[in-house]
């Protein structure tokens, strides 16, 4: 058993891993209905497909719909690029591909967080080879001060400081996921990740 994982068996309460609260639960719908009503407006009349990018933004793709009154339709794709660790390792995978064309199609990449860009730029250029008619991102979150890669998104939640972060999809060795908030985990936690 790892460091990490005997330190996360230890922890019981979900909220035992919360350094602090950085974005509550009302900021975020809040900030959530502004974006739908803004993708809602650009993509009026038009054919709009949703690719979620598993795991972490199903949250936030499933409450952004909500806040669509356009058509609209969803996939989703899985990639990795983490590993185990707690840092990009730059080698992107393809988990679980689409399973629909969207050649010719709007496309609207819905993604949790853009750390790097790396694995996001990667994504970018896959899609943008299957000739969609538009291509765009929407961010819930983004750091800017850990760009490598820089990757537009038209859509944007929240900037937010070089914090580790977590809930709202966003996790730490697979927990936390379900925390209805943007939290920051505790210091000793991302320690013993990067030890």
């Amino acid at each position: 058993m790892s460091q990490v994982e005997r330190g996360m068996s230890q922890v019981d309460d979900l909220t035992a891993g919360v350094q602090e609260i950085l974005i509550d639960e009302a900021t975020l719908q809040g900030r959530i209905r502004e974006l739908g009503a803004e993708i809602a407006e650009d993509y009026r009349g038009r054919d709009l497909l949703l690719i979620g990018v598993l795991k972490g933004a199903v949250f936030f793709m499933a409450d952004l719909m909500r806040q669509l009154d356009i058509p609209c339709e969803v996939d989703f794709m899985a990639i990795s690029s983490y590993g185990a660790g707690i840092d990009s390792s730059g080698v992107v995978r393809i988990l679980k591909d689409l399973d629909v064309s969207i050649e010719d199609r709007n496309v609207l990449v819905v993604e949790d967080i853009v750390d790097s860009g790396l694995t996001l730029s990667y994504l970018l250029r896959n899609l943008e080879a299957r000739r969609p008619t538009s291509l765009e991102v929407c961010a819930l979150l983004t750091k800017p001060e850990r760009r490598e890669n820089d990757v537009p998104c038209r859509y944007i939640g929240f900037e937010i400081p070089n914090r580790f972060v977590i809930g709202y999809g966003l996790d730490f060795a697979e927990r936390y996921r379900n925390l209805p908030y943007i939290g920051v985990l505790r210091e000793e936690l991302v320690a013993q990740a990067e030890a």
